[in-house]
C-alpha cells in the first residue's frame, strides 16, 4: 500500500499518477488524510492523559506517605476519570486506525513514469517481438483437439472429477508437463535463484501482505473451515517469507524460485477464447521472486525480462513483450511487462508471463524493511514474474510444433521428456 508520508507530502503528485489508471482518487486520499489527522490527534491526547495519570499516581503515593490521605483520595477520583477517558480514547484510536488501514488497502499502486496511458489491453505498448511464426500444415488443429487426438489431456474427465477448468494430463502429456516444470526450475536455479517449496495455502495475513486481499478476494478459493486461501500463484507464499522482516543491505539481491499449482476461480470467464488450456481454475506455474534494494530494482526487472526471453528462445516459440498501460496494470504493480506466445492454430497471442516491479507497495503491507548504511529502516522493493505459466506454453508447443505425423518436442525439452515426438 502507499505510504502515508507520501500521501501527506505529495498528494497532488499521487493524484496525477493515479490518473494513468483512470482513477479519480481525490476523495480516497482526502479520507486518508482526515483519518490520519484524527488518529494522530487522538494519539496525542491519549499520550497526554497517560502521562498525567502517571504523574498523579506518583503524587498520590507521596501524599499517602506524608499522611495526607484525604488529598490523595481526591486525586484518586481524578485518576479514575482519566483512566475511563484513556480507555475510550484507546478504543477510538483502534477504530480510526482500522478505518485508515482499510481505506489505504483500496488505493492501488502509483504507476511508474514508463507506464503508458490507456484504458484497456488494447492500449498496451508492444516493446519487443522475436521468433518466426511457423507455417502449419493444412488442417492444423488447436491444442484442445490435438490433446484429444493424441490422448494426452482429458478435459471431460477433469469435469467429471472436479468441474470445468481442471484438466487431467495423461501419458506423454503428463510427462511433457513435468518436463517443463523441471526445465524451468533448472533454468532459474542455474541463473542464481534459490529453489523453494512452499505451502499451497495461505492465511489471510499473507493475502493482505502481497495484495491479493481485499482486491481479488472473489478470485480466490477460500477454505472457510480453516480461514485459509488456495494460492493463485507462488508469489504469495514466497514473498510472505519476508513478512515482518528486517534485512541488511548485504542481503540483497534475494532471488527465489518455486513451482506450485495455482488456483483461480476466474469468475465470469466464458467463451471460445477460454477453451482448452487458455484459462483454467487449476494450473501449474514456476515463479521467480526478487527482493531488492530500491536503487537496483529496475535493473533487476530488466534482468528478469531477459531471463524469460532466454527461456522462450530455447523453446523456439514466437513471442512478444507488452508494457501494460495504466488501465490494464495490476492493482499492486508499478510497472509490468507481459510476455505473449503466438498460437498459430488459434491465430492469436496468449499471455504466458507477467514480470512486475511493485516498488515499496507490497513491502509496506508486509513490513519488509532493511537497515541502510546509516542504520535507518527503509522499505525494500519486491518483484516477481512467471517463469513460466505452463498451460499456455504447453498450448503453444502443441500447436506450433504440430506436423502431419505428430507433435515434435522442442529440442531443449527432449532430455527432460525422454522422447522427441508425441504420435
Amino acid at each position: 500500500m502507499l505510504q502515508l508520508q507520501v500521501i501527506r507530502e505529495e498528494k497532488e503528485n499521487v493524484l496525477e499518477a493515479l490518473k494513468k489508471r483512470n482513477i479519480d482518487a481525490e476523495s480516497m486520499l482526502n479520507g486518508v488524510l482526515l483519518l490520519d489527522e484524527k488518529r494522530r490527534a487522538t494519539q496525542t491526547r491519549l499520550d497526554s492523559i497517560l502521562a498525567e495519570s502517571n504523574r498523579l499516581s506518583k503524587e498520590i503515593g507521596m501524599l499517602y506517605k506524608s499522611g495526607k490521605a484525604q488529598e490523595a483520595n481526591t486525586l484518586k477520583e481524578k485518576t479514575a476519570d482519566l483512566k475511563e477517558e484513556s480507555k475510550q480514547l484507546g478504543e477510538e484510536l483502534t477504530t480510526t486506525a482500522e478505518e485508515l488501514q482499510s481505506l489505504l488497502y483500496q488505493i492501488p499502486n502509483i504507476p511508474n513514469k514508463l507506464v503508458p496511458a490507456g484504458s484497456s489491453e488494447e492500449d498496451n505498448e508492444e516493446v519487443f517481438r522475436e521468433g518466426d511464426i511457423p507455417k502449419l500444415v493444412d488442417g492444423a488443429l488447436p491444442h484442445w483437439e490435438l490433446a484429444k487426438k493424441y490422448d494426452i489431456i482429458d478435459f471431460e474427465l477433469g469435469v467429471k472429477i472436479a468441474g470445468a477448468g481442471f484438466p487431467v494430463y495423461k501419458g506423454k502429456g503428463a510427462r511433457l508437463q513435468r518436463a517443463l516444470i523441471s526445465y524451468f526450475l533448472d533454468k532459474n536455479t542455474n541463473a542464481g535463484y534459490t529453489e523453494m517449496q512452499v505451502p499451497h495455502v495461505v492465511n489471510e495475513a499473507s493475502g493482505y501482505g502481497t495484495g491479493q486481499l481485499p482486491d481479488k478476494e472473489g478470485q480466490m478459493y477460500h477454505i472457510t473451515a480453516d480461514d485459509l486461501y488456495l494460492i493463485p500463484t507462488a508469489e504469495v507464499p514466497v514473498t510472505n517469507i519476508f513478512r515482518d522482516t528486517i534485512l541488511q543491505e548485504s542481503d540483497f539481491p534475494i532471488k527465489y524460485t518455486g513451482y506450485t499449482p495455482c488456483f483461480r476461480r476466474e469468475a465470469g470467464s466464458y467463451g471460445a477464447h477460454v477453451r482448452g488450456l487458455n484459462r483454467l481454475h487449476q494450473f501449474d506455474k514456476v515463479e521467480i521472486v526478487h527482493v531488492e534494494h530500491p536503487n537496483k530494482s529496475y535493473e533487476a526487472l530488466d534482468g528478469m525480462v531477459e531471463h524469460v526471453k532466454n527461456i522462450l528462445r530455447e523453446l523456439k516459440l514466437p513471442y512478444r513483450i507488452l508494457r501494460l498501460c495504466g488501465g490494464d496494470l495490476g492493482f499492486t504493480s508499478a510497472l509490468t511487462y507481459d510476455f505473449e506466445v503466438y498460437s498459430t492454430a488459434q491465430d492469436r497471442w496468449l499471455e504466458i508471463s507477467s514480470v512486475s516491479n511493485f516498488e515499496t507497495y507490497q513491502a509496506n503491507r508486509l513490513k519488509l524493511r532493511y537497515k541502510d548504511e546509516n542504520g535507518k529502516s527503509q522499505l525494500a522493493h519486491t518483484l516477481n514474474g512467471s517463469s513460466l505459466a505452463l498451460p499456455r506454453v504447453l498450448a503453444g508447443i502443441l500447436e506450433n510444433y504440430q506436423t502431419e505425423d505428430g507433435i515434435q518436442i522442442p529440442e531443449v525439452l527432449v532430455p527432460y521428456c525422454g522422447f522427441d515426438k508425441i504420435d
